[in-house]
């Protein structure tokens, strides 16, 4: 039997980097209430939150052969044990901290010529001399989380948290903030490109996805620098990535008004736009 394990609150167990953190009761219920998204991507798997493993577990009608998450970090992983799930079905530690390692958003500064770290308030407060507008992230956070918006100056809330978040993080991610008029994201399996996907964000927290195909996609996009961006991207997962990482993976894209592309993030996981794309591409 195949077991997939619907874990949401994946990317804050990543910025915790800890077994025994205890997710925000909204994100368990989240998991809870939607496990079964996962079957629009393993139609004959058993899907569960990490949280109802052991009631899953007791329910098999064959034995476990196989385990999937929506993304592999120390809790969930912590979780499958403590149920009994046998750790040569789950990937080591070490796979576990590369994972993590490689989804610091510093990993993808590359893919981002524009974009920089910062270790302390200084560092800042000296981009803001270049440009008014920015965007500061915390490496660790996705889904449109531990995001702030800089006008100009920073306030002692944006201070505050520019010293917390270095302290836990080593950095913080400063990019220019764009006129941004489209989000797309290219999904892969491991090394095969799955496809895309085209979504609504607002402030940079994911919304929705619209339900196009991967044809409607590439026609809508055909005049902007989608397809050269797909070439630029994957020849830097082939040098960077794919040699320590094979499984599910997402690259979100932003397009402006004059049609450029550019790199938001990498999710190394599954994501809402793998699992739209598989309904909008059923034949």
């Amino acid at each position: 039997m195949h077991l997939c394990i619907f874990n949401p609150e994946h990317d804050l167990c990543l910025a915790k980097g800890r077994a025994h953190y205890i997710p925000p009761r909204s994100a368990v219920d989240f998991a809870r209430r939607d496990a079964n998204i996962m079957q629009v991507l393993y139609p004959d798997a058993v899907c569960c939150s990490a949280y109802d493993v052991a009631e899953a577990l007791a329910n098999l009608v064959a034995p476990l052969t196989a385990i999937t998450t929506w993304g592999w970090d120390a809790v969930v992983k912590h979780q499958l044990l403590k149920h009994g799930v046998r750790a040569e079905l789950l990937p080591t530690d070490e796979t576990i901290a590369t994972i993590r390692e490689l989804q610091h958003r510093s990993t993808v500064l590359p893919l981002q010529p524009d974009c920089h770290t910062a270790t302390s308030v200084a560092e800042v407060e000296a981009l803001l001399h270049s440009r008014e507008h920015w965007v500061m992230k915390a490496p660790w956070s996705g889904a449109g989380r531990g995001l702030r918006w800089v006008h100009g100056s920073l306030t002692d809330i944006d201070r505050h948290w520019i010293e917390k978040v270095t302290a836990e993080q080593r950095c913080v991610i400063v990019e220019p903030r764009r006129d941004v008029v489209a989000d797309v994201a290219l999904e892969y399996f491991g090394t095969a490109f799955a496809g895309y996907s085209y979504f609504k964000t607002g402030s940079g927290v994911y919304k929705e996805n619209h339900p196009w195909t991967d044809a409607a996609i590439v026609a809508h996009f055909e005049h902007t620098g989608l397809s050269a961006m797909k070439a630029t991207v994957e020849q830097w997962l082939q040098a960077n990535v794919w040699p320590r990482y094979g499984g599910p993976l997402g690259v979100d894209l932003m397009v402006d008004a004059s049609g450029a592309v550019y790199v938001a993030e990498i999710n190394l996981r599954h994501t809402m736009g793998m699992v739209a794309h598989a309904k909008n591409n059923l034949q």
